[in-house]
């Protein structure tokens, strides 16, 4: 029972990351993508394309109180294959037709030979580029760095 439970685990968390990556793509990744897989998969939806408001919560210092900080523009869907799989997209912003190609593509990825084909391709371009943009943010920060020091005065 517990080999079943860590399974089970090791799926969810595999396709959190899957979902995570894919509402980081962009729509032309996702086009790109969709339009590699062979067959072709066919779709119906289950919900959406749909845009709503999602709130936005910070912390003060890292640790402090939440508080609410704003609202934020998310968009979902949901669409079913002709094979059974379901699949969920979301991503902030407006643009229904990414986050229906990110339903679609989640769904085929839940077929462990589609998914390893998307893992490689898409899914590894899109991570590569979240890594080098999060490396440039860090080195452009970096450069802007000040080193403050404080002199410490004899006694008089």
């Amino acid at each position: 029972m517990d080999a079943v439970k860590q399974t089970m685990t090791e799926q969810h968390s595999g396709r959190k990351h899957i979902v995570d990556l894919l509402a980081r793509a962009t729509k032309a990744e996702l086009q790109a993508a969709f339009d590699s897989l062979s067959p072709a998969p066919s779709f119906a939806p289950l919900r959406g394309p749909e845009t709503g408001l999602v709130m936005v919560r910070g912390r003060i210092g890292g640790g402090g109180a939440a508080f609410n900080l704003g609202e934020a523009t998310v968009s979902r869907a949901s669409v079913r294959l002709s094979t059974g799989e379901i699949g969920h997209g979301y991503r902030l912003g407006t643009d229904r037709a990414a986050v229906t190609l990110a339903a679609a593509i989640d769904a085929v990825a839940q077929d462990d030979a589609q998914r390893r084909v998307l893992e490689t391709g898409l899914l590894a371009l899109v991570a590569a580029r979240i890594a080098d943009e999060k490396m440039r943010t860090e080195q452009e920060t970096a450069a802007t760095k000040v080193d403050f020091f404080t002199m410490v005065r004899g006694e008089d």
